[in-house]
């Protein structure tokens, strides 16, 4: 279904659009005015596909974004039943216009009590996540570690910001690299989007007869990352809800680096949430980029401290829910 995306952030003044996201007043301008089409093509299109009623939907499972709001809002017009799934802890602008009318809305963070009470059409499902992400268990962590080619003795850090990588995280992990291989092994999964920018970092990356020296190691992007955030004694990260969930099922100690500025806050409510609950530590983006050196701070507070670690790691096993994707199942058949 065509669809269009509004392209804003939270806080950004108009300057900020060319100064931090490097785009041309023309491709922010034409970017939006092409979303607005892709919206409008998509109400068309869905008006359309819900007109023969033998092939319209029984109910409609919606999963987040502006991918879903043309379909939800032409499926409310034709009465068909619609479930939303909320991955973070707040609604995004798609969701919040939709929920009004929603059979139900899962969320995959909880949202306050307060406004679970008041919304009787709300629950809490968790996010579905691979089968492959569980509890590690100590004996499993340093085969891990020897698979990727860590000492076991030593304590690994896994520094990601996701598929495409964060490059506020790149840039801080290359000041500080040189004193965290002072007191751990450091993997960094750089992304696709910024890796190039981070080759320099190989020359950390020692190797002598297939043998890790150096204990340090980077990708553009691995493609096993359970085994990898697995294999870690602390993953840092932005604080996008399904990175959340993932570490939370590996019961992962876990800093969150989450970025202001990403449309609703939905990083910083998703790392608020978790840090109320002292389930995670967190440092803001603005506030590692002002000083690197609390970045390496907390991460060294953190590996000294182990049994805060697993205490970290068990109340995110907690905000965990290993049958989100059966709940989700029923909650759909349910509204059918």
């Amino acid at each position: 279904m065509p669809a269009g995306k509004f392209h804003r952030y939270a806080g950004w003044s108009f300057r900020d659009y060319f100064v931090h996201i490097g785009i041309t007043l023309k491709d922010l301008i034409l970017g939006n005015i092409l979303g607005f089409l892709g919206f409008v093509c998509g109400l068309i299109t869905s008006f359309f596909r819900f007109i023969p009623k033998k092939d319209r939907p029984d109910v409609i499972f919606l999963k987040g974004g502006y991918v879903c709001l043309p379909v939800g809002l032409v499926a409310r017009l034709f009465k068909v039943p619609y479930v939303i799934h909320e991955s973070d802890a707040t609604m995004g602008l798609a969701n919040r216009i939709l929920a009004k009318h929603a059979n139900k809305v899962a969320f995959g963070i909880p949202p306050s009590e307060e406004t679970m009470s008041s919304h009787p059409n709300y629950v809490w499902t968790g996010i579905p996540v691979g089968p492959e992400f569980k509890p590690v268990s100590p004996s499993k962590v340093a085969t891990l570690k020897k698979a990727f080619s860590f000492s076991p003795d030593k304590p690994l850090v896994v520094i990601t910001g996701g598929s495409q990588g964060s490059e506020n995280l790149n840039e801080v992990t290359r000041t500080i690299l040189p004193n965290l291989l002072k007191f751990t092994s450091v993997g960094l999964v750089a992304g696709r989007k910024h890796y190039e920018n981070m080759v320099d970092l190989k020359k950390y990356e020692n190797w002598s007869k297939a043998s890790l020296e150096s204990n340090f190691r980077m990708w553009e992007f691995n493609t096993t990352m359970n085994e990898l955030m697995g294999a870690a004694d602390l993953v840092v990260s932005r604080a996008g809800a399904t990175t959340i969930a993932e570490m939370a099922m590996l019961k992962k100690a876990t800093l969150l680096v989450p970025f202001e500025r990403l449309p609703g806050g939905h990083q910083v409510k998703n790392a608020d949430r978790l840090k109320d609950a002292k389930a995670a530590a967190v440092i803001y983006d603005s506030k590692m980029m002002e000083n690197p050196s609390i970045l390496l701070k907390e991460i060294q507070h953190l590996i000294k401290s182990p049994k805060l670690r697993a205490e970290m790691a068990e109340r995110l096993y907690v905000e965990a829910r290993a049958d989100a994707a059966e709940q989700l199942a029923e909650i759909i058949l349910a509204e059918a």
